[in-house]
């Protein structure tokens, strides 16, 4: 970037602050945030006049209020399809961690307590083949996840907005549920890989993880927003919950203490946020930003535009 624009970078490796943002885009052409920084609707009203174009380094854009910016004239674009292998790969580890109890079982061997050895009934877990996963979200993503939970024979079951071509569904043996309420119902893992919008915040909601069974896992590798963390805690800690992995929270960086207690029993496992924490992925979400910023830069449409349409 630096060798084919007048760059500013941020080199420390943390958020910019709402004052230093607020700076950047009065005298920018192009700002490139991450999932970390804000660019709400007053950012957006405060910008200068020669910001043109946001490109954001990463998949989402719920850090970006994209109406706000379309109707300034104000391009947004992401940067998808990189990142689809790695974070799936991250869903499927703790699709198999969860109810395996690996991150529990992996601390006896770091804990303060020796390990006594081997005995027939200790750390028993749930075996993945066989059982029912439901997918919220089937885009790329969560086609990903698919393939990869079909591998272990995982019965695949989706809700989405729209059904996925009917090659899709024969290949992946997957069956569609119109109604998530029905499909919550019968699941034995429930993945989210649907993007965080106003549609979907507390998609999985009070009411909706009360329809899941008492042996059932949560797995989210997507956005924490989706998810009411308060009562899915509530409920791993009541047993109404079997438990849940998460790479994602609902006030990132803070992390909901009862999460944490829960995963110190060994009820969650917690990650965080490393669904693409690849250098290949990192690395080819920089080589998406720069493709955007030359083709606007050469009076085309980025290949990544995001309209709010799309979302």
């Amino acid at each position: 970037m630096c060798e084919l624009f007048d760059t500013r970078l941020n080199l420390t490796d943390k958020p910019m602050s709402a004052a230093e943002l607020a700076e950047a885009v009065k005298t920018a052409d192009v700002l490139v945030p991450t999932v970390t920084d804000r660019i709400d609707a007053n950012l957006i009203a405060n910008a200068g006049p020669r910001l043109k174009l946001i490109a954001n380094f990463g998949n989402g854009v719920d850090n970006i209020d994209v109406t706000a910016a379309t109707a300034r004239g104000i391009i947004v674009t992401n940067t998808p399809k990189v990142l689809t292998d790695d974070t799936a790969d991250m869903t499927m580890a703790l699709i198999l961690s969860v109810p395996r109890r690996l991150a529990e079982g992996a601390t006896v061997l770091t804990g303060d307590k020796d390990w006594s050895g081997w005995t027939p009934t200790w750390m028993l877990g749930h075996r993945i083949g066989g059982k029912r996963l439901g997918i919220i979200g089937m885009g790329r993503i969560g086609r990903a996840v698919a393939k990869r939970a079909r591998a272990f024979g995982v019965q695949i079951h989706y809700h989405n907005r729209r059904r996925v071509p009917a090659d899709v569904e024969r290949e992946l043996e997957a069956t569609c549920w119109e109604s998530l309420d029905q499909m919550l119902a019968r699941m034995d893992i429930i993945s989210v890989n649907c993007p965080h919008t106003p549609a979907t915040y507390h998609l999985l909601s009070a009411r909706h993880l009360k329809l899941l069974r008492k042996s059932a896992f949560v797995v989210n590798t997507a956005r924490g927003e989706i998810i009411d963390e308060d009562t899915l805690a509530r409920m791993i800690e009541s047993g109404e919950i079997a438990g849940a992995g998460l790479d994602v929270f609902e006030n990132e960086p803070a992390v909901n203490p009862r999460l944490i207690r829960l995963a110190k029993a060994g009820k969650v496992v917690l990650l965080p946020h490393m669904g693409s924490a690849t250098y290949e992925s990192r690395n080819d979400m920089g080589e998406k930003v720069i493709v955007n910023i030359q083709t606007f830069m050469d009076g085309h449409k980025p290949p990544d535009r995001i309209l709010p349409a799309m979302l």
